[in-house]
This record gives C-alpha cells, sequence and structure tokens, in this order.
C-alpha cells in the first residue's frame, strides 16, 4: 500500500529542510507550488497553514520584496533544532555508556493534561515502559530529555535517575518488555521498502533533476523524520539478530547526502 504523507507533515518537513531562519520567510505563492510539486493541492496547504498558525508552529511574516508569507515562529525553531540531533544522525554515530536513563514523575489530578503531555513526550523522546510510572531510555538521552522538559515547564513534575540494569532477568530480555520492538523494525522496514529503491534509482541511474530530488527527499525526509524517536537507538548486542535500524538510518543518509542540496535548487527556483 502506497505510504500517506498529510498536508500538514509535508508542511512541517519542507520547513525543517528548506524554510529556516536563514532563508527568510516564504511567501504563500511559493508553499502553494512546493507543495503543490509534492503532490498537495492549494486549499489543503492553505487549511494546513491555517492550523499550524493557530498551533503557533507557524507566524504571519513579510518576505524581503513585502509579499505575504509565513515564517517558523520561536517555539517551531527550537523543536527543529532539538530534532536536528536525532534526525540527521550518521548510521552507527549513537555512543553508549552503558547507562539507563530513569524518568519518575507525580502530576496533581486537576492537572491532569500535563500527565498526558509528559507522557507523550517521553514517549516521542523514545522512553520505553520498565514499570507503572516508570520510564526509561538510555543513558545518553539525558541531556536532550532535560531541555525538552524544561522547554516545556514539566521538570517540577519529574525526576530523573540515572543508573545501571542489575537483573533479575538479562538485559537483551528486559529490554524487548520495555519497548515493543517487532514494531519498531516494522517501520524500519517500511521505510526500506519504500525508500531503498528510491536510493538505488539514484545511484545507479542518471540524474533525475532538481525538482525529482526535492520531490524524494521530501518524502524521505518526512518518512523517517519520526523513525529516530520511535527507536531510541539501543545498542546492537540488546537487539535481536538483523536489526534493520542502521540499514534505514544508511539509506536515509544516502539520500540526505544526494538529494537535499539538489531539492534546494528546486526551492530556489
Amino acid at each position: 500500500m502506497a505510504e500517506q504523507h498529510t498536508p500538514r507533515s509535508l508542511i512541517v518537513t519542507f520547513y525543517g529542510a528548506y524554510g529556516r531562519p536563514e532563508q527568510g520567510p516564504v511567501p504563500v505563492a511559493a508553499l502553494v507550488r512546493l507543495l503543490g510539486a509534492a503532490g498537495v493541492d492549494p486549499p489543503s496547504v492553505r487549511s494546513s497553514v491555517s492550523r499550524l498558525k493557530r498551533r503557533g508552529f507557524l507566524v504571519p511574516a513579510r518576505t524581503a520584496s513585502g509579499a505575504a508569507g509565513y515564517a517558523l515562529s520561536e517555539e517551531a525553531r527550537e523543536l527543529l533544532a532539538d530534532g536536528d540531533r536525532r534526525i540527521y544522525r550518521s548510521a552507527g554515530a549513537t555512543e553508549e555508556d552503558g547507562s539507563w536513563l530513569l524518568a519518575v514523575f507525580s502530576v496533581p489530578e486537576q492537572e491532569r493534561n500535563k500527565r498526558h503531555l509528559l507522557r507523550s513526550r517521553l514517549a516521542r523522546l523514545g522512553f520505553g515502559t520498565a514499570a507503572p510510572g516508570v520510564w526509561i531510555a538510555p543513558g545518553r538521552l539525558y541531556e536532550e530529555t532535560r531541555h525538552t522538559l524544561d522547554r516545556l515547564q514539566l521538570g517540577g513534575y519529574t525526576d530523573l535517575f540515572r543508573g545501571e540494569h542489575l537483573g533479575f532477568a538479562p538485559t537483551a530480555e528486559a529490554v524487548s518488555r520495555w519497548w515493543d520492538l517487532a514494531a519498531i523494525a516494522k517501520q524500519h522496514e517500511e521505510f526500506l521498502d519504500r525508500h531503498g529503491p528510491v536510493l538505488r534509482e539514484w545511484s545507479n541511474g542518471p540524474d533525475l533533476g532538481p525538482e525529482r530530488a526535492y520531490r524524494d527527499y521530501l518524502s524521505a525526509l518526512d518518512s523517517w523524520r519520526r523513525l529516530p524517536y520511535a527507536d531510541p537507538g539501543l545498542p546492537a548486542a540488546l537487539l535481536p539478530a538483523d536489526w534493520p535500524g542502521e540499514r534505514a538510518a544508511a539509506v536515509f543518509a544516502g539520500l540526505h547526502e544526494r538529494l537535499r542540496d539538489a531539492g534546494a535548487e528546486f526551492v530556489r527556483g
């Protein structure tokens, strides 16, 4: 079945790739044209931009020529900067010290919306569940976790601990309870099935031009950007044999190297 990219997700992905502050506000007409090249019709672009504006992700801004456009909000800039460290991580670049990070939180009942936000944010950071109310992640995620919780003003509800796993079950067995490894592996395999052939086509065939590079890169980035959060980057010794995560990361790295700058030519045009 063909992969589905929602208009709102593609717009967020576009801004992450080509709409950073140094590029200036993106004119509305350019957004319509560029998202149209990715298969999004003009009404869907406009309605998705309106929703992103209401959520505080985009803010109205004028371009240097005075045209109406949209730029990233300060919060969106921070969000994308946080994501860069994971999304553009090179295959095999994970550093491990063998420690685990535990997050335990307590939120008053009258603020249960923050409890939901905490749970969803920890899950999006890649935490697994060690026990009810006890979340776990590789120790190297401490700085990112602390920064994220501080930014969302959730640190006051949370205690963080760093330690080692001492049993009783082998750590590899415990990891398979803390995370749904089969579901994560399936996401990697789906990425490989869809985007692996695209990389081979670009590697083995003629140059397909800036527009095709832009379209293929936007699609790959939109698919990939969630995976480094679903997969916390566990040590290979704790994962099943033939884990597809590094192969998927290598395919994305190859597409990024080949297509990102070529796609920028189409955006500038």
